[in-house]
């Protein structure tokens, strides 16, 4: 195996917390934000374990709260590597919630966290090549170059995104907005 090459395996982690009631919003289900937190947490870990390196979170590219999670489900994340740059690279993490006493499964979330090698002084350093070895892997890493291309045009159209005229003005109308502009 070249030594510049990972395969995805080799960043695969998983972790498994049981829901508290401290983790609840006022709505008395889990709050998002502590998944957030222990999203960052995985796709630190599966990122890191990845390269060998410290990383820090890029950006947080998708988190889709498909279900409520609730009080005394037992939470199950799992993170791999699913797409490489120079020294970035896509993690993609599955949520899924167990209710214990019945052991029925549910998907609550996918996120995709964009994390960067750094060195000990800070700066980027590149990362492993990844070596695909599945068919299940390689969709994951199309998925992930199609989510950077639509990234990259929707920059390019809130660049574009001003008020020049009247008529961009006028386009709002069929909002739900009012404008009020002194």
């Amino acid at each position: 195996m070249n030594a510049d090459f990972k395969p995805v395996s080799s960043s695969k982690i998983s972790i498994s917390e049981l829901m508290l009631p401290s983790h609840t919003n006022f709505s008395g289900k889990i709050h998002g934000g502590y998944i957030l937190q222990l999203l960052d947490q995985i796709a630190f870990a599966s990122a890191s374990k990845f390269c060998r390196n410290y990383c820090v979170t890029a950006s947080v590219d998708t988190v889709n709260f498909l279900k409520p999670i609730e009080v005394g489900e037992l939470v199950t994340m799992k993170a791999s590597v699913n797409y490489v740059g120079r020294s970035s690279m896509i993690v993609g993490i599955r949520v899924e919630a167990e209710n214990i006493q019945t052991g029925v499964v549910k998907h609550c979330n996918s996120s995709y966290f964009t994390m960067v090698a750094k060195d000990k002084d800070g700066k980027s350093v590149q990362v492993p090549g990844l070596i695909l070895s599945s068919l299940e892997e390689v969709r994951r890493f199309r998925k992930a170059i199609i989510h950077i291309e639509l990234k990259k045009e929707v920059e390019k159209h809130e660049k574009l995104a001003t008020v020049n005229s009247i008529e961009d003005l006028a386009s709002l109308d069929k909002y739900n907005v009012l404008l009020e502009i002194s």
